[in-house]
């Protein structure tokens, strides 16, 4: 007796026919397209982001004396050593802001930057187990990153409205402009980045994880090279180019502009930091979803 053997167009045909009969609704494909991202999938699983989010703001203070002071007080910390090392000692200007305000401003934006993008470079390596065990959108994982980062930017930034009200109440030289409304879209700049560069930098680290040494150091020496603490205006015009060709130097010089009147805007740069970010995200997706695919066989 003879028996056939199915052919791949056949195994398909089944299993199309199969899908019909049984009014699936999800489909895992063992080969997919490079740019079938299935981005529609997340808001499918939009209840288990909120569970990531959740989960990761929890564990940050859980079994902690302070609880979520701990997100104001390294900021605060760090702008009390700005102030003396950066302001008293080597006497870097602040274009004419109080020291206390300018730095904390910066360290503000800064860190939801690279709060987003240390984070989401770890995707992979942290999950592991959990990505070897169970389907779900794997963008899922860094997006709730950038979400729950996003709670912790909200308290820093509470703390610098009190901070900012109190300088503004007592007659400092704030002059907060209409630039203010771009503060959304500023926050979408950052988001964007910080996903970008991490979904990238956790695709790599998956195959070379040498590379996780290098991103922490990376991410505070790019600091240095953000006018964080210090104003572009200070800036020789032989380096200035160099500094605005990093994009997040638009972001914080509009923030500041924004509320504080210091220092400049400049839609070119703002332009070329949109740009940036669309690309860098764009790519970091289509390197993400390659990755996803073998990242099992890899580890």
């Amino acid at each position: 007796m003879g028996t056939e053997m199915a052919t791949p167009t056949t195994v398909i045909a089944q299993v199309s026919k199969t899908v019909k009969e049984n009014n699936w609704d999800l489909v895992i494909k063992p080969e997919t397209s490079l740019l079938s991202l299935h981005l529609q999938d997340l808001w499918r699983y939009r209840d288990l982001l909120v569970m990531f989010v959740r989960r990761d703001v929890v564990t940050v203070y859980k079994q902690t004396v302070l609880g979520p002071i701990w997100y104001v007080l390294q900021p605060i910390l760090t702008t009390i050593v700005f102030m003396f090392i950066f302001g008293n000692i080597a006497g870097i200007s602040t274009d004419g802001l109080p020291q206390a305000l300018f730095y904390f401003s910066g360290i503000t934006i800064w860190n939801y930057f690279s709060e987003t993008f240390t984070q989401t470079s770890k995707t992979f390596k942290e999950n592991e187990n959990l990505f070897g065990k169970v389907y779900f959108p794997r963008l899922v994982m860094p997006i709730s990153k950038v979400v729950s980062g996003l709670i912790k930017f909200a308290i820093q930034f509470g703390f610098f409205l009190v901070l900012y009200g109190y300088f503004l109440v007592n007659g400092y030289a704030i002059q907060p402009t209409v630039y203010i409304l771009l503060f959304p879209f500023l926050l979408v700049l950052m988001a964007g980045m910080g996903l970008g560069f991490g979904i990238i930098f956790t695709s790599l680290t998956a195959k070379y994880r040498d590379l996780t040494f290098l991103i922490q150091f990376g991410v505070q020496l790019l600091m240095y090279a953000t006018p964080v603490i210090y104003p572009v205006s200070t800036i020789p015009e032989r380096y200035k180019v160099f500094i605005l060709a990093n994009p997040m130097s638009a972001v914080i010089e509009a923030f500041r502009f924004g509320f504080l009147g210091s220092g400049s805007i400049n839609f070119w740069y703002l332009g070329y930091s949109t740009i940036f970010m669309l690309i860098i995200l764009f790519l970091g997706i289509l390197i993400f979803n390659k990755t996803e695919k073998t990242f099992i066989d890899t580890v």
